[in-house]
């Protein structure tokens, strides 16, 4: 049976140039800065996200608690969504290793904050309050339908931030996303932020790695940051060489993945008994619900993966798709006539 894996974009497989990049990597250690892949992946990401250097982590959480770690004191204050991937996703990490205190404040449905809510949650001088010193944002927004935030936006944010002397971390997991559906260069997006993270192993297929991206002076502290979370790597060219052909190769064709994602939605909007937001889906996650409160969700999920299609229950009756590399046109099309057949069975 094939297995049509829709939960995730971390489920994708390196290609085979990756593998063999793999393979043929030029390795030293990285601690002392002489892996000299790693060096040539760091040189490019700092490149292509506009900024002077940049750092590999191990994963997308890594980067983020690195980052908020690297801002920030402890018993000082970050201002980010409700619906944030590092408030909801990432154990309390800011919390429970840096003693920061997140405040949150609504995300909208497209995955922006109201500058509005951003500046009045910024403290000001009293000794009872903690300190406000950074604002994160998330570009992709994984739980608003991976809306993407525009330049425009960020800018916004960012000039509200120098008035008050804060920092911006943007959580740029899936920026490559962004930048693809608003048809803009990543740095567009990340010229006016302080730090930015974005991913490797999601939609550009790579095993592992996340990268970090800043100043010359933030990168420096950061990665005194990673090796105090236990982050630093010693021949880590294994994972920067896939790293480097996903940055080269992989991210013009995200736009197949959007293309199949709104493939999936128009589907999905035709199956009785389930609802979709068809206008909100802007890359390649996809989010929808059950109409009918009687019918059980868990069971929906049950005799989809019986018929080898995997996806996430995601809230009471809320349910998420994700498109990815190694999913095509024909695989949409099966999960649909999966998800109808289940759903005329009144699951």
């Amino acid at each position: 049976m094939k297995i049509i894996d829709l939960r995730s974009d971390t489920v994708t497989l390196p290609t085979d140039d990756m593998r063999q990049a793999m393979f043929n990597a030029v390795l030293g250690d990285d601690v002392f800065h002489e892996d000299p892949t790693v060096n040539k992946l760091e040189e490019l990401s700092a490149e292509l996200m506009g900024k002077e250097a940049a750092l590999l982590v191990a994963s997308g959480t890594m980067a983020n608690l690195v980052a908020v770690l690297t801002h920030c004191a402890r018993g000082e204050e970050v201002i980010l969504g409700n619906e944030a991937h590092i408030f909801r996703n990432e154990a309390g990490g800011m919390a429970a290793l840096g003693g920061i205190h997140p405040h949150i404040i609504p995300n909208q449905p497209d995955g922006t904050l109201r500058l509005e809510d951003i500046e009045g949650a910024i403290r000001g001088k009293n000794e009872h309050w903690p300190r406000t010193r950074l604002i994160c944002l998330e570009n992709t927004h994984n739980s608003c339908y991976g809306a993407p935030l525009t330049p425009e936006y960020t800018n916004s944010v960012a000039e509200l931030a120098r008035r008050h002397k804060l920092r911006i971390h943007l959580d740029g997991a899936r920026i490559f996303n962004a930048a693809v559906a608003l048809k803009k260069e990543p740095t567009e997006f990340t010229r006016n932020v302080d730090s930015v993270s974005f991913c490797l192993s999601k939609g550009l297929a790579a095993p592992i790695g996340s990268m970090l991206c800043g100043s010359k002076e933030f990168i420096a502290e950061a990665r005194r940051t990673r090796k105090i979370v236990g982050g630093g790597m010693r021949q880590a060219g294994i994972i920067a060489a896939p790293g480097i052909l996903a940055i080269k190769k992989m991210r013009e064709r995200l736009e197949e993945d959007h293309i199949n994602a709104r493939r999936l939605a128009e589907g999905i909007a035709k199956i009785p008994g389930l609802s979709i937001e068809i206008d909100r889906i802007k890359t390649n996650i996809v989010y929808f619900d059950l109409i009918d409160k009687r019918l059980n969700p868990d069971a929906l999920v049950t005799r989809l993966n019986e018929k080898g299609i995997k996806f996430l229950r995601t809230g009471a009756f809320r349910f998420r798709m994700v498109t990815h590399y190694g999913i095509l046109p024909e695989h949409i099309d099966s999960a649909l006539n999966a998800l109808k057949e289940v759903m005329a069975q009144n699951v």
